[in-house]
């Protein structure tokens, strides 16, 4: 039986950037009571809350689940009756502006330049600078059109590479490219997980659906965890339905 099930948000449990659905967000509340959940995206603290924190039912609880925004390099407990940051990885400001001259740099190169955007396309997450190549307010139909094979971010991500050695470079959600502190992946995060948590990485299990080489998923498979590949919310249903029906039956 696995102790902790962690989870990719955008594309796992929730559509890109939308509130889990009442389903979903019973389902995650009944599967706390068989285990420990944490949920680990690119998204900072705020598109958490909105997405996830804000939309369990009342009985969820809240003491077992571990939240763990811009791919792990935050960590979030329940104490208290409130939210409260266990640590945070954050850049300088000199890193900072590195990373803004390399993207722009970068998109200039490759050429990866949408007819039309909405909102910024960079983001200064503290822990994490994230690239949405069509804005952060993209619609969701736009979002899923322009990379749905990941084609375009690879380039991108390749480019990158090349001119931010050291840092960690990974692809998540429909149109992000997330650049982190050297080392800070999904990995480094459910590394740290398994360490405040108390709970050894091999009683985790890990689900996303971003798990391939170049993935923002994949690290989680690189470190030897047992993961599950899904296709959508709708996929991850069935296998969260399918955990809490094993973990009740021991």
């Amino acid at each position: 039986m696995k102790k902790i099930v962690a989870f990719d948000l955008d594309g796992t449990l929730a559509l890109s950037k939308q509130p889990l659905t009442d389903e979903m967000a019973e389902l995650l509340a009944q599967l706390l009571t068989v285990a420990q959940v944490a949920v680990i995206s690119g998204g900072d603290w705020p598109q958490f809350d909105k997405q996830v924190a804000s939309r369990l039912p009342a009985h969820a609880d809240l003491s077992r689940l571990w939240m763990l925004p811009t791919s792990g390099a935050k960590l979030y407990r329940h104490q208290d009756g409130t939210w409260n940051a266990i640590y945070a990885e954050l850049f300088t400001d000199e890193q900072k502006k590195e990373i803004f001259d390399a993207f722009d740099a970068s998109l200039t190169a490759t050429g990866f330049t949408p007819e039309e955007t909405w909102g910024e396309r960079i983001e200064d997450r503290g822990s994490q600078i994230t690239f949405s190549a069509l804005g952060q307010q993209a619609p969701l139909h736009a979002k899923e059109a322009w990379d749905p094979d990941f084609a375009k971010r690879k380039v991108i991500q390749a480019d990158l590479v090349k001119r931010l050695p050291g840092v960690s470079i990974n692809l998540g959600g429909a149109t992000s490219v997330d650049v982190t502190q050297p080392g800070v992946d999904k990995a480094w995060g459910l590394k740290r997980l398994a360490e405040h948590s108390g709970v050894a990485e091999a009683d985790m299990l890990f689900i996303g659906d971003a798990i391939f080489p170049g993935g923002n998923d994949y690290p989680a498979k690189a470190m030897g965890l047992d993961t599950v590949c899904v296709r959508d919310p709708e996929d991850t249903t069935n296998v969260i339905t399918a955990i809490i029906a094993c973990q009740k039956g021991g």
